[in-house]
């Protein structure tokens, strides 16, 4: 696992865009504001551009595969999603594309999610409510992680699409663990399937 996912702060900052389909992030370190990883959309076909920009109401249906690399060009982890109609599931891959965990949406007023290992066993809980941006992973009892929305500026939140998201992954979570993978994989789901 790549020494970039040690860290316990990420600052994810969604790329400005008018009328734009797909989603690209850059992740900072915002202790020393400095760029540490990028996140690419990839293979989004053109009917899914046209659903995305033309039927906002319903992109959050659309697919998508995102690629977390380091500023190198390295390859951290994937975030794949195929079409849903109403509760996805999200596929999370290491850096050698093997399959490391999956998110499944529970049905509730809440936006909440599944988090599972490869073999589906539940790790833990992505809890948030539906009009609120913060949003707890819970291990049983425990809080091992929080997602919270930076207000960027008030011309910029309302004028764009972008949104910022600090996320803070607790020290009790391993360095090594597989489930900081999947934490910081969610960030991409709470914004491309929440929040859009």
């Amino acid at each position: 696992m790549d020494s970039i996912l040690e860290k316990n702060l990420y600052l994810f900052k969604e790329h400005v865009g008018f009328l734009k389909a797909h989603n690209n992030y850059d992740i900072y370190d915002p202790e020393s504001k400095e760029m540490i990883l990028h996140c690419r959309e990839k293979n989004l076909n053109i009917f899914y551009k046209i659903v995305r920009i033309f039927f906002r109401n319903y992109k959050r249906m659309t697919p998508f595969e995102i690629e977390i690399k380091g500023l190198s060009g390295k390859k951290i982890l994937k975030v794949k999603k195929g079409f849903s109609f109403f509760l996805s599931k999200i596929q999370v891959f290491d850096e050698n594309d093997n399959l490391v965990g999956i998110f499944k949406q529970r049905l509730s007023f809440k936006s909440n999610f599944d988090m599972l290992d490869k073999r589906e066993n539940l790790v833990c809980k992505l809890k948030g409510n539906f009009i609120g941006w913060n949003f707890k992973f819970l291990k049983g009892d425990n809080e091992v992680g929080l997602v919270t929305k930076k207000w960027s500026g008030i011309g910029k939140e309302m004028f764009t699409s972008a949104d910022n998201y600090i996320l803070e992954i607790k020290d009790k979570v391993e360095k090594d663990s597989p489930l900081r993978l999947l934490i910081l994989a969610a960030v991409i789901c709470i914004d491309m399937v929440i929040k859009e």
